[in-house]
């Protein structure tokens, strides 16, 4: 028998649960879980510490404040969590500027004497990513959807990889963040790869890191692909606009923007999105076109 009250502490988690069938389990969410759209209707368990309304150069500023001075940058709500009766609390230990800390969340459940099993799921690359649906499907009782799941997306991988196996690897640059600008890392790099491309800056399963423009002018790229975190397309258009503008890169490279929400920054079924998005930008001859409204060519 599955768990039956699930709280889910990572917008990726919730994609996933929602895509195993087990959306009607989960009882509460964050305030990023916006996908499906069904995920609206659970309760919010989990805030931003964070003010609306910043750029990303005073965001920057405002986390790396609070992460020297060991102070939170998501708020778990106790009181919202109390009455849920929850049975799996599923969170990460990964980035604590991605989500409530773990610790945070048995510190919780400490205090309202909560038994829920608590799951940590952290992958750091694409292949860590598809065994996490497995790791969620057994949790849930939604192995066999989760097998079903992860064998339609290796499908649609193999798919990409079979029509790019021909083309020359574009070197991709990928921002992560533009001011200042932070090269990627984890499974970001694994997605450039699987769809014919090479990151310049990054490597696979590690942090991304703050770079500057000299060395990203230096790394050669062929395409630059803003990716900034926590934003989907018209913002991540804007910031590039912002880039280009500001002349920070050569002459003529060509810069596109994409979702980096919807299938980029998440670590779930939608990343292999990404990767057929990123296919259509560095192959266009034997790829489908990406989706508009997943990514838009800005120079």
């Amino acid at each position: 028998m599955g768990v039956v009250r699930i709280v889910s502490l990572l917008p990726s988690v919730t994609e996933i649960l929602f895509a195993l069938g087990a959306g009607d389990d989960v009882v509460g969410v964050t305030f990023e879980c916006d996908y499906p759209p069904q995920a609206r209707t659970k309760r919010i368990v989990s805030t931003s510490a964070l003010p609306d309304g910043l750029e990303p150069a005073q965001i920057d500023q405002l986390v790396s404040a609070r992460m020297v001075a060991g102070e939170d940058l998501y708020h778990l709500d106790e009181g919202a969590l109390a009455g849920l009766d929850a049975d799996l609390v599923i969170t990460q230990d990964l980035c604590a500027v991605c989500a409530v800390d773990v610790s945070t969340v048995h510190d919780a459940l400490d205090y309202l004497a909560c038994r829920a099993e608590v799951l940590t799921v952290d992958p750091h690359t694409l292949t860590e990513v598809l065994a996490s649906v497995l790791t969620i499907g057994e949790a849930t009782g939604t192995r066999p959807a989760g097998e079903d799941l992860v064998a339609s997306l290796t499908g649609r991988l193999d798919v990409v990889r079979d029509r790019i196996s021909t083309q020359s690897p574009k070197r991709a640059l990928v921002l992560e963040w533009p001011d200042p600008p932070f090269a990627p890392g984890h499974w970001v790099p694994d997605m450039i790869a699987a769809a014919g491309g090479v990151c310049v800056l990054g490597r696979s399963g590690e942090r991304s890191f703050r770079s500057g423009w000299e060395e990203i002018v230096a790394a050669g790229a062929d395409v630059v692909i803003s990716a900034p975190c926590g934003y989907g397309l018209e913002t991540s258009i804007r910031l590039a606009e912002d880039v280009v503008a500001g002349e920070f890169l050569p002459t003529g490279l060509p810069v596109w923007a994409v979702d980096a929400n919807a299938s980029f920054a998440r670590p779930g079924p939608r990343l292999v999105d990404g990767v057929e998005a990123l296919a259509g930008i560095f192959h266009p001859d034997v790829a489908a076109a990406p989706d508009a409204a997943l990514a838009r060519r800005v120079r």
